[in-house]
Parts: structure tokens; sequence; C-alpha cells
């Protein structure tokens, strides 16, 4: 049995078209963990499993639906029950599906927490959602043990792999009955909490339904060329504890019946293009971070499947786009949104032109607009990105925090907190969030231009642009640059560097600084954190 995708495509579809036919059909009752697992022909491959040496496993999905009911039943006999908030710090792996899929089954509420978080990023959010239990693997035990402590929930803590001495093992719990009765969950009833980055103040706990899994089908389906197609395969390097990684690509892609490639390895930029190419890989999300540490290695695919990459996260810019053409042979398309209301804006190459350092247009059913300081749309004029209410693929709300669930709204519109422009023809143009802006002389300067014209420069591999305090300017334009190899940092180059700007932007646009890092300072989902470049 199928599930019913959001996007019919039809010979001469175009964006228009597209957005006229499309109508949201959001059942009254929907559970993620039936529709992903238990739905589909039961031989036919869900995961493909990658270990060190490069060897893959295929796990069937009535493999998955079996072991997800055994680890369901579990849970309910660990005292799990709806409602209960399950955190889940273990980096892509079949357990980390499986988890997901016997949390949504319990009607209980799946917390994805990244690997890489230290014990007081997992001890805020542990607390903060009350979190019963944690499931973690044996690297990162100890660090949970010391958050769950710190955050004095009292959660028991299961181990995945060779367990830990005093911890449930995950193997014992799927040893129970291979039959479970899923809950008879409501399109507005809770399925996870993601919390926010935090790029902008305290990490904020976003609580989604299970209809966002609905919510997200119109993108998924636009950024993967009308996936699902015969033959494909998904695979993305970003960490299923984020919702770029987790509803950008794995869920919809088990909603679609596909298979989906996890990989255990740190990410190389030419080992990714390996994986993509032995494993026959056709769609693909690629952070920028990502695609930009491909261009800086110099790394090269041979013998690629792909036919559809998806970007979202930071702007890409044209030469990134280009560089995709050339190394990947397609056109990336890039996408927005935020963890609060996700994949809204964004391109579908095969339909409507990418316009290179443009998020491309509102995706069908989603009604995306740019509101100036009174909240009405406009269009050539500069603005708070908004989307309009009712939007299936919103947050409930933010967890314990209704204060900051009114602020983010002004009357039928969500507010993001980004700045953008919208042209004549429905593209949207992400200038900045509203507090990177810079302000100097009157000038409001936006720093997504400035870094692209920066990652134009063959000796820059990735760079951030924030405000820095001046005397006479108010703000001025201050760059960090990390350089490819084979470039070493010098008064030259950095002078180098701001008269490339200078050649390609207006004057007040030059940094008047440059500062070499080796690294730049980045969330868990890979997201630059100019506050923290900002506070150096």
């Amino acid at each position: 049995m199928a599930n019913p995708r959001a996007l019919e495509p039809f010979p001469g579809a175009t964006y228009e078209t597209l957005r006229r036919r499309f109508r949201w059909q959001v059942p009254a009752e929907i559970n993620i963990g039936v529709v992903c697992a238990d739905v589909h022909p039961p031989a036919a491959p869900g995961l493909v499993v990658v270990d060190r040496a490069g060897e893959g496993r295929t796990v069937t999905f009535g493999a998955l639906s079996t072991m997800s009911n055994r680890l369901a039943n579990g849970l309910a006999a660990m005292g799990v029950r709806r409602g209960d908030r399950v955190g889940i710090v273990v980096p892509q792996s079949l357990e980390t599906g499986l988890i997901h899929l016997a949390i949504y089954k319990l009607g209980a509420v799946a917390l994805p927490l990244a690997a890489l978080f230290g014990p007081d990023a997992l001890a805020y959010r542990l607390g903060d959602s009350d979190a019963k239990v944690v499931v973690t693997d044996p690297a990162n035990v100890d660090k949970v043990v010391e958050a769950v402590a710190a955050a004095g929930t009292g959660a028991a803590i299961v181990v995945t792999g060779d367990g830990a001495p005093g911890h449930r093992r995950f193997d014992e719990l799927l040893t129970g009955s291979p039959t479970f009765e899923p809950a008879p969950t409501a399109a507005d009833d809770p399925a996870f909490l993601i919390y926010t980055s935090g790029t902008t103040g305290p990490p904020k706990g976003a609580l989604h339904a299970h209809r966002s899994l609905i919510g997200h089908l119109p993108g998924f389906e636009a950024y993967y060329e009308f996936s699902p197609r015969p033959g494909d395969v998904h695979w993305t390097p970003a960490d299923w504890a984020w919702i770029g990684g987790l509803m950008d690509s794995l869920i919809p892609s088990w909603y679609h019946g596909l298979p989906v490639v996890t990989a255990d390895h740190d990410f190389d930029p030419q080992w990714a293009l390996d994986l993509m190419a032995e494993q026959r890989i056709t769609c693909s999300f690629l952070p920028p971070t990502a695609l930009k540490m491909m261009r800086a290695a110099g790394a090269t695919g041979d013998d690629l499947a792909l036919r559809a990459v998806f970007t979202g996260g930071e702007p890409l810019g044209e030469e990134m786009l280009q560089w995709g053409r050339d190394v990947l042979g397609i056109t990336v398309n890039e996408g927005y949104g935020q963890t609060e209301a996700n994949l809204v804006v964004g391109n579908c190459a095969s339909v409507w032109p990418v316009r290179p350092g443009s998020m491309g247009r509102a995706l069908p059913g989603h009604d995306v607009r740019v509101l100036d300081d009174d909240g009405r749309p406009v269009v050539g004029e500069e603005g708070e990105i908004a989307v309009r209410a009712p939007d299936p693929v919103f947050m409930l709300r933010y967890w314990n925090r209704p204060d900051a669930t009114a602020d983010k709204y002004r009357g039928e519109w969500l507010l993001t907190g980004d700045l953008g422009v919208e042209d004549d023809d429905g593209y949207l143009w992400f200038v900045s969030r509203k507090d990177d802006v810079i302000n100097s002389r009157g000038y409001r300067i936006g720093p997504g231009e400035i870094e692209e014209s920066l990652m134009g420069h063959p000796a820059v591999a990735m760079c951030a642009v924030v405000g820095v305090p001046d005397d006479v300017r108010g703000q001025v334009p201050k760059a960090f640059v990390v350089l490819r190899d084979g470039h070493e940092p010098s008064d030259a180059l950095a002078a180098e560097l701001a008269d490339h700007v200078r050649t390609r932007l207006a004057a007040h646009e030059v940094p008047r600084e440059v500062e070499f890092l080796d690294d730049l300072p980045r969330t868990t989902t890979g997201k630059i954190m100019r506050r923290v470049l900002r506070d150096r």
C-alpha cells in the first residue's frame, strides 16, 4: 500500500499550475510510526546500514515494523506512556530509526538530541522537557549520566550496543512481542520535540504534531524533483537529531517507502562522494557546510547516480551553485525553513528556474511573504519573512513558553525572524537574521551578500561576516575567513580579499578587517554562530 504523495507531476507542469491544483490532505488520524513502517511491502528495503569497512546490510520495512513493535512494547514495560518525552542521544543508525518509530507508535514524544552536545547542553534540554527515558550509546553514556543527574529528572537510561553497567540494554527491549497496537493519534497530537539551534538566545523546544509529516511533503517532493521515483535511494550526512536530517530526509523517505542509507563514518568530503557513487544514491540533502567542505577539498565524484540534491540552512550563492553543476552534475535545489516552520520555500529546477542567490519561491500549500514594519506584505522592499497560518508544517507551540509562542505570531502570520526581499516573480531573497543586520552610516547591510562575494575568491573555503563597533560609522563589516589548503594568512591576502569585495559590491560593504580562523563556530546543525563571532 502506497501513501499518497503531495505533488502529482504531470506533463507541462508549471509553478503556477502546481500551486493552483494543490490541496492539503491531512487525515484526522495519523501516526508517523505506522505510515513510515507498517504499510509498505515487508520485503522492500527500508534502510541500508554501511559499516566502517564500507560493507552494507539491508533492513527491510518488514523488519523495521517488527523491531519497532518490539521496542514499543519494551518502552511501555519501562513505564513510557502517551505524551512522555523520550530523549535520543544516538548518531545516525538503525537504532535511532527504530527508536523514532517506536516512540511514535506509543503516542509518546521523541526528543532528538545531537550526540555532539556536551553535558550542559543535554542537561538543559532534558530538564526543560522533563524527559522520562534517554536512549544513548556507549560513546555518549558518561555525559548522558552527568546530564541526567544535573537535570534532576530521574530519567532512566537505555544504552545501545554493548550497553553499560547499571543501565538497561537496548537489545533487552527488543525481546518482547512482535505485535503492538499503535496509539490512535490525531493529526494534532504531539510527535516530536526539537530544540532550536540557539543562534539568537537560549534554545526553545518546538513541539510538532504527527501532521508535521504531511506538512513536509510538498517541500520534500519538490526539492528532490518529484521523489518518489522508481529506484530512488536517499542519504544525508545531516544528523537525524535535527529537523533537517529527520524531516528533510529520513521520515518523508520512509513515508514514501524509499530506502535510506546510513553510514558509520565521520564526514569526509571525498568519502561522501564515494559513498554516494557506491550506494547509487539518487537524492541527497547536503547542508551548505558539507558542500563547501567538498569544494574546498577539491573532492570529485565519478559514476554518480545523483538526480537531485537539496540544501538549506545557509544561503548557497552563485559560486556554489556552479560548483554543484560542475562536480555533482545537477542544479542544487536550495530551500528555506526553520525548526518552527520547515520546508516552506524552495526550488524544483525541472519546473521553475533556479535564480542564483535566491531561496526560491513559496512552495505549494504554503503562503510566504515579506512583511514591512506595519505587518503588510511588500514586494521589492526589505522586510521580515513570514508564513501565513494555518499550515500543517507549523509547530504546535514552544514547550513551556507561551509568551515566546505568542511573540512568534503577528496576527495570522508566523514570523521567522529573518529579513528578506520578494521580487516581482515571487522569488524570495534572504538578507540576514534580524539581529545580524549591520548598520553602518545609515546603511543596512546583510552579511550574506558579502559572504557570497568572498566565497568567489579562490583562497576562501568558508567565511562569515558580522558587524563590529566603529566610532564614526556605528558599525562596520568584519570578515572571519577559513582558507583553502595551499593558502596562508597574511596582511596582503586580507587586503586582497577586501579589494575583491570592493570591486564587486558597494564601498560600504567592504570588510574593514579580515581575521583568519582555522574553523568557524557552528551549531550542531551546521549554522554559523555569528553571535559568537561578534562576542570576539
